[in-house]
């Protein structure tokens, strides 16, 4: 019987779970909105919303513990900042999880996990400026093989 025990084993090992969980995590935060199976949608709310708290604490510890999850400075900067700031009245729901049909491949129910009043700018911005300096750097290179 499995009273008591919490969480979904997602057909995974534990270390992997933690991996893929910690993966989307920092993927979340990053874009503010991605796209997952269900299943890892609905286990990522709990994880997330463990961390958004971990955020709004702002303390030192709850920073370290963090970085200890995320492991990218650029996102733990961007919870104790940004989201922390936007979350600070808010006594959780910091995320959504909406239903997105089935995958084509497997049926696999898809899902689409957002933060609530999330930047609709932070979704593909590191790639679009990524985008951006290539095309520069190749216009840059372009008029210096003309001249």
């Amino acid at each position: 019987m499995r009273h008591a025990n919490r969480g979904r084993k997602l057909n995974m090992k534990t270390q992997h779970r933690h991996a893929v969980l910690r993966d989307l995590a920092t993927a979340l935060f990053r874009h503010e909105q991605i796209s997952t199976t269900l299943p890892k949608a609905k286990e990522l709310k709990r994880f997330a919303e463990r961390l958004v708290t971990l955020g709004k604490k702002g303390t030192l510890a709850a920073r370290r513990q963090a970085a200890a999850i995320l492991r990218d400075n650029e996102v733990v900067q961007k919870l104790f900042g940004p989201l922390a700031t936007r979350y600070k009245t808010r006594r959780g729901g910091y995320t959504r999880v909406l239903k997105a049909g089935f995958r084509y491949g497997d049926a696999a129910a898809m899902a689409f996990i957002e933060l609530v009043d999330r930047d609709r700018a932070a979704k593909g911005a590191a790639d679009r400026a990524r985008t951006k300096k290539a095309a520069e750097e190749a216009a840059k290179a372009e008029a210096s093989a003309a001249a």
